[in-house]
C-alpha cells in the first residue's frame, strides 16, 4: 500500500469517528468514557495522519 493510499485510509477511519463521535454525544445518555475513548482513537489517526505527510513530503 502506498503513503497516500495510506492517509486516505485513516482519513475516512477519522472523519468515520468523527461521525461516531457527534452521534454519541446527540444521545441523551450519553455515554463519556466511550467518546473520550472514541476521541483518542481519533486523535491517533490523526497523529498517524501527520506523521505519515511529513514521511512523504
Amino acid at each position: 500500500m502506498t503513503i497516500e493510499a495510506r492517509i486516505r485510509e485513516l482519513g475516512n477511519r477519522h472523519r468515520n469517528l468523527d461521525e461516531t463521535i457527534r452521534r454519541e454525544t446527540t444521545h441523551p445518555a450519553t455515554d463519556s468514557l466511550r467518546v473520550r475513548e472514541l476521541k483518542l482513537q481519533k486523535l491517533r489517526l490523526k497523529e498517524q495522519i501527520t506523521s505519515l505527510e511529513a514521511s512523504a513530503h
